[in-house]
This record gives C-alpha cells, sequence and structure tokens, in this order.
C-alpha cells in the first residue's frame, strides 16, 4: 500500500498542473466533443489560435506538427526485439528499481482497466504490468514492450508529451494528437536519476476512456518517486562498492592522481593530488571535483560503460589518453572507470616510464615476462610453454605468493582463446549460498534478493576464453558435482532455470591446497580432481629458486621507486645475506612487500639489517604454507620471553601507529607497506581508535 505522504506529494503533483487541469478534471470545460472540434481545426489548419484546450496539449501538437507526426496514425511504431532487449540491459538497474511496483501494479490495477508501463528516457516501453485485459487490448495500439511513445513517433501521449515537457502530464481521449490513440488515456510521470535529477525513464499509467480516472496521474506521480527512491539505494549502495574497488587498487598508484567515476561517468571520488595533475596534464581550468558531476571530458561515459567515445566538437571537452583508463569490476563485470593521472604535467608518460600493470597490461599475459632464471623456474615455464596450447584444464598449484596467477594469465595469453575473455574468481571470496549463483548465473526470481533482471555467471562471462578458478579446494561437495558436469558435457544452467546453456570455456584452476591429501580425507571428490588435473603445474616456492631472490629484488626495486616516484634503494651486503638466507613463506608477494616497504622507509637510501623486518633481524627462516613442507627440518621459531607481555590487539595497534607515523600520515604509503587495502585499514583504524591527526600531532611534538 502506498504511504499517506507519497499520496499527498501525488496530489500536490496534480495541483500544480493547475486550474486547468481540475477544470478538466471536473468536467467544467466543454468536454471530449470540443476538444476533438479543436483538434480538427488544428490539424487542418484553419484554427490555431485561442482553441480551448489546456496549454501543455496545444504546445504538443505544435510540436507534433513540426515533427511531421501522421495525425491519422492508429499505433505507436514498435523497435526491434533485438533491440529491445539491449535497452533492458542499458536500463536494468532502472528495471529492478521498477519491479516492485510493478509487481505490486499487477495486483493492484487487475480489474480496473488500467496498466502501469516503465519506459527508457527516449520513451520506449521496456515492461508492463497491470490488468490482463487491458493488456491484451493495447497491444493493438502498440502499449506494450517495444512500443516507442516519443512524441515525434506517437504524437501527444502521456508518455512523449511527460517527457517533453519533463513533468507529470495527464492526457485525456481526444488530446491525443493521433486519431487512433483517442479511445485511450494516460497519465506519465518522468523518472530521474537521484545524482544529478536528469530524467532517465518514465512511469505510465494507461487505460480505455471510459472510466479512466483523472486521479492516475496522482498514482503515477507516487508510483514514481518510489522507483527513484529505490533508484537511489541501489545508486548508493553500487557506488559504495566501487569505492572499495577503487581503494582496493589505490595502492597500486600511490603518487598518481587518482579519479573513480561510475558507469555513467559520473564522479565518485578525487585524490588531492586529481584537480592539479588534471589542469598541468590538460591545460586548462577544470570545474570543481564534487561528487556526482560530469568531467567534460571526451567520451568519459562512454569509456565507462565500454563503448566507443564519441567524438565531441565543443571546446568545453577535453581528451584524456588511453594509458589513463582502468577498469572497475564489479561480480566479473566494468561497472566504472578509474582514471589514473600520470606525476608528470603530460598527457603522455615520461619516456622510459612504465604505466601500472593491470587487467588489459599484455605483460601480465606472456611467460617471457615472468622474472627468474632459475632452473626450477624454467623448468615449470618450459611445461607451460608446451601446455598452453593444449585444450585441456589446467591444475595450477603452489603456495600463498608464489605467481599462480601470473602462470594462469600466461597460459591464456599462449592459448588457442588468447583473444577470448580472462575471467578469474576466487572460490574462496564468497559465501558457501552464494557460489552457486556466481559460477553459473540465476534467472529472476530464482531467489529472496536475486536481482530482477537476473545475473550472467562466471562461465557464460568466460565463454570463448579461459576462466580461472582460484582456491579451487574450497568448492564445497555438494557444488562439485555441478563444476563436473559443466566440464564434461559444455552444457549449464542457470539457478532457477530449464534452458540449458552451452558455454565453451578453458578452466584453469589454481590452489594451494594438496588435493590428493583432500582427496584422501573425503573434501574433495576423486572424479573432479582428476576431471581438473588432467596436465598440471607447480609453481617453486621462492626458496626452491636458486639464484632468483637477487634478479627479483631488483625487479621489484626499480618497479616500485618508479610507482612511488622515489629513487631505488641500495641494500648493504650483510642485508642482501640475511634475504638470501631467509626462506621467504610468502613467497615473491612477502618479498615484493618488503622491498616496497624499504623503498618507502628507508632514508638516504641504504638498507641495512636493522632496517629489515624482525623476522629477517632475527635470522628466522619462516614458515612453510600448509600443506607444502619445507625441505629438512624447521627453522625454529623466536619465542618472546614474556608471551603476556604485549596482546596481539596492542601489537597491532602500535604497528599500524608507527608505520603511519613512518610515512607522514600518507594512508595510502602506510596500507603498502603494511600489506593491506586501504579499506582494511580504514576498517583497522576505526577498531582500534587510531585518529591520524593524534599520530602526527605526537610526531611533531617527539622532534620538537
Amino acid at each position: 500500500m502506498l504511504a499517506n505522504e507519497e499520496v499527498a506529494i501525488g496530489r500536490s503533483a496534480v495541483a500544480s498542473s493547475g486550474p486547468a487541469f481540475h477544470a478538466l478534471a471536473h468536467g467544467e470545460l466543454t468536454g471530449e466533443r470540443a476538444t476533438m472540434k479543436a483538434w480538427e481545426d488544428f490539424v487542418s489548419g484553419s484554427r490555431q489560435e485561442n482553441l480551448p484546450v489546456r496549454d501543455v496539449v496545444i504546445r504538443s501538437w505544435a510540436r507534433c506538427q513540426s515533427f511531421l507526426v501522421d495525425a491519422r496514425a492508429d499505433a505507436a511504431p514498435v523497435v526491434g526485439a533485438d533491440h529491445v532487449e539491449a535497452l533492458r540491459r542499458e536500463n536494468r538497474e532502472l528495471l529492478q528499481a521498477a519491479a516492485t511496483t510493478l509487481a505490486e501494479a499487477a495486483d493492484l490495477l487487475a480489474g480496473t482497466r488500467t496498466v502501469m508501463l516503465i519506459t527508457d528516457a527516449n520513451g520506449v516501453v521496456l515492461e508492463a504490468a497491470g490488468d490482463r485485459a487491458t493488456l491484451n487490448a493495447a497491444r493493438d495500439i502498440s502499449l506494450g514492450c517495444g512500443g516507442h511513445w516519443s512524441e515525434s513517433c506517437a504524437g501527444t501521449n502521456g508518455i512523449g508529451t511527460a517527457l517533453a515537457s519533463k513533468t507529470p502530464v495527464l492526457v485525456q481521449a481526444a488530446e491525443h494528437y493521433c486519431a487512433g490513440i483517442k479511445g485511450w488515456s494516460c497519465a506519465g510521470a518522468p523518472i530521474h536519476d537521484p545524482l544529478d535529477g536528469s530524467v532517465v525513464g518514465l512511469l505510465d499509467i494507461s487505460g480505455l476512456k471510459q472510466g479512466f480516472s483523472a486521479q492516475a496521474l496522482a498514482l503515477a506521480v507516487v508510483a514514481a518517486r518510489q522507483v527513484e527512491w529505490n533508484l537511489a539505494r541501489q545508486t548508493e549502495a553500487e557506488h559504495v562498492r566501487l569505492l572499495e574497488a577503487c581503494l582496493e587498487d589505490s595502492q597500486k598508484y600511490a603518487g598518481e592522481g587518482l579519479i573513480a567515476l561510475d558507469a555513467r561517468g559520473r564522479l565518485l571520488y578525487a585524490s588531492r593530488k586529481a584537480a592539479h595533475l588534471l589542469k598541468a596534464s590538460l591545460g586548462s581550468d577544470l570545474p570543481q571535483l564534487s561528487r556526482g558531476t560530469r568531467l567534460p571530458i571526451v567520451g568519459i561515459a562512454d569509456m565507462a560503460s565500454g563503448k566507443p567515445a564519441e567524438s565531441h566538437q565543443s571546446g568545453g571537452h577535453l581528451p584524456v589518453p588511453a594509458d589513463w583508463v582502468r577498469p572497475l569490476m564489479l561480480d566479473g563485470e566494468r561497472r566504472g572507470t578509474l582514471l589514473v593521472i600520470p606525476r608528470a604535467a603530460s598527457c603522455r608518460l615520461p619516456a622510459g616510464r612504465r604505466a601500472a600493470s593491470d587487467e588489459t597490461d599484455h605483460a601480465r599475459s606472456r611467460f617471457g615476462d615472468i622474472v627468474g632464471a632459475s632452473d626450477s623456474l624454467r623448468a615449470v615455464i618450459g611445461q607451460g610453454e608446451r601446455l598452453a596450447p593444449l585444450p585441456v584444464p589446467i591444475l595450477i598449484e603452489g603456495e600463498t605468493g608464489v605467481g599462480k596467477e601470473l602462470f594462469a594469465r600466461a597460459v591464456h595469453g599462449h592459448s588457442t582463446v588468447a583473444s577470448g575473455p580472462f575471467i578469474p574468481f576466487n572460490c574462496g571470496a564468497v559465501s558457501r549460498e552464494m557460489l552457486g549463483s556466481e559460477l553459473f548465473g540465476y534467472v529472476r526470481g530464482a531467489f529472496t534478493g536475486a536481482a530482477a533482471e537476473g545475473r550472467t555467471g562466471r562461465f557464460e562471462l568466460a565463454d570463448g576464453g579461459t576462466l580461472c578458478l582460484d582456491e579451487v579446494g574450497e568448492l564445497p561437495l555438494d557444488l562439485q558435482p555441478y563444476l563436473l558436469r559443466v566440464l564434461e558435457e559444455g552444457v549449464l544452467y542457470r539457478i532457477g532455470d530449464s534452458t540449458p546453456r552451452r558455454v565453451s570455456v578453458r578452466l584453469l584452476a589454481m590452489t594451494n591446497r594438496n588435493l590428493r591429501h583432500e582427496v584422501a580425507a573425503g573434501r574433495f571428490r576423486r572424479d573432479l580432481y582428476h576431471r581438473l588435473a588432467v596436465t598440471a603445474l607447480r609453481v617453486p616456492p621462492l626458496r626452491e629458486r636458486q639464484g632468483d631472490v637477487p634478479r627479483l629484488i631488483a625487479h621489484f626495486n626499480d618497479l616500485l621507486a618508479d610507482r612511488h616516484g622515489r629513487d631505488p634503494v641500495r641494500f648493504t651486503a650483510a642485508a642482501l645475506e640475511r634475504l638470501h638466507r631467509y626462506d621467504w613463506p610468502g613467497n615473491v608477494r612477502e618479498l615484493r612487500n618488503l622491498v616496497e616497504r624499504a623503498v618507502l622507509l628507508s632514508t638516504g637510501g641504504m638498507v641495512d639489517v636493522s632496517d629489515l623486518p624482525e623476522e629477517l633481524r632475527d635470522g628466522c627462516g619462516g614458515m612453510a604454507a600448509e600443506g607444502w613442507p619445507l625441505p629438512g627440518p624447521p627453522m625454529p621459531m623466536p619465542v618472546s620471553p614474556d608471551p603476556s607481555a604485549m596482546s596481539l590487539t596492542v601489537t597491532e595497534q602500535r604497528t599500524i601507529e608507527d608505520v603511519i607515523a613512518a610515512t607522514g600520515g600518507n594512508l595510502s604509503d602506510a596500507a603498502a607497506v603494511l600489506g593491506i587495502s586501504r579499506s582494511t585499514l580504514y576498517r583497522k583504524l576505526s577498531q582500534h581508535g587510531i585518529r591520524r591527526e593524534a599520530i602526527g600531532k605526537g610526531m611533531g611534538a617527539a622532534r620538537a
């Protein structure tokens, strides 16, 4: 049921239509016959001024005449089914926001001889609900999905005229411009974007003129407002997720300006450096970077949505180099754009500077770009090069941090489906209940909380390319048979659907577990294991890669110094000796984090033993990942002389405070040193009650 305040809003909108509307509603004007006579005079050209018709209608008639609309038409034109489907995809947020309202309308309008419609911003009907008999009758005038009801196509009507005037409009029977539509009455209310107020669609209530109530306009206004509120909630939720994705990526681009945009090119976030770098790079004054505004940049909304950029002749638009653009992904789909603005005041990256690695970097899809020359690494690279062109699954095994995804991407890049998509998915990153829908997708209404338009699963997204399943050992036993069926038959069923969908996918599975042990323990199906492990690659841990540590140190030293705008550091002989002796339980990822910490925190450009993390200073050999034991006897772990002296919570808090102080309060740098994302760091600050400003003041007092 509609709330009382919503009804009041609707009545207010009706009142704003003016005295002429009330006169029409109460039959005080000369009636439908007089309106029909006025229309005949207008169309014939015998009289076009001082007609007994409302201003909103006469203005619409004039527009229709300028559009050369055929006044004898008896239906709106209909767009093709493929075009309708494309429009539904483009407007899925609108349809999702309207789903509840339309569902209520199906019951509310039953037996009332009226229907409710949702159109896009151009007046094409996307969805309809209401009285079934009226829905059937509406097909005679194309008042259903695909009908194009803009004024230029169908003359004066509740949909097109409301869109043209950008206000709620009631069009009664004879007020329609086209003769064949005058047996209907309709009330349209625009639906506005919650951020910028632009019209994104329209809600219309239509019915045969007999018994159609003028109060339908109030209901249309209230229902449109309900859709707008739902749209606002959806938009806010998606923007929060996009900001989290931006924060996750931001540590890769420290020192550069960052601007995050949603799928329509609207500003979500701009770093403090962004405005300065934009002005320096593009040589022009820019508007204030405030949330929700669109930047005057060529084709930015098209880039955010993945469409080709449109050309703009206006001098108010500025070009953006393609190497600034990074996709922001949600659920395996591009839903926004991250602009990474180089530190140099130039549209192009300076000579010799490498762009930060991202999903589109081809260097991540070549075996030749994997750093290392040890015999163990070259052996597995050779195996990968031989297996990559073969159309068989590959199981990529190895401890955490060894670089399994680098091998997966290289396999894809050397495969016969290299031109297709590469879709990575972490099986341990979503709840058990959502795994099936994430992998196989679902249809509308499959379960409570399902998106109104359904969702495409990872297998379908990877069709014609490669699906990379990380942490495949986390798959629950009851889901494993479905994965096995897709691998064996190449056919899947979305959740809630009985229609088979054929997919052609190259599967790569990654795990840091020993799946043979998992099979023996009954936690992983033997038949699925043998299907995944038709061929296998074991990426060696760093401790088995003789001679690769100094190569990786040199590689990360140059790469990370360049990324953070600093000079490479130098390690003393004693420090290098400790690095060589260390067992690297975190493997290449741990080594990379250590080098990044050294680049960010070193003073004077020299790193000695005292600058290394505690576990290296103490000579501790580290601990291997679970399931992959170290060769030989384990190294003893250091034991605190007083385990109760400091709790883990206090240790974590002091570590965070020390790192923030060392990085001058720069949370991006602090997160990079700690090896966590900025969003995680913010959560830790709140959890421990740490205030960055207080840490900064403490530093100042100490220095004083």
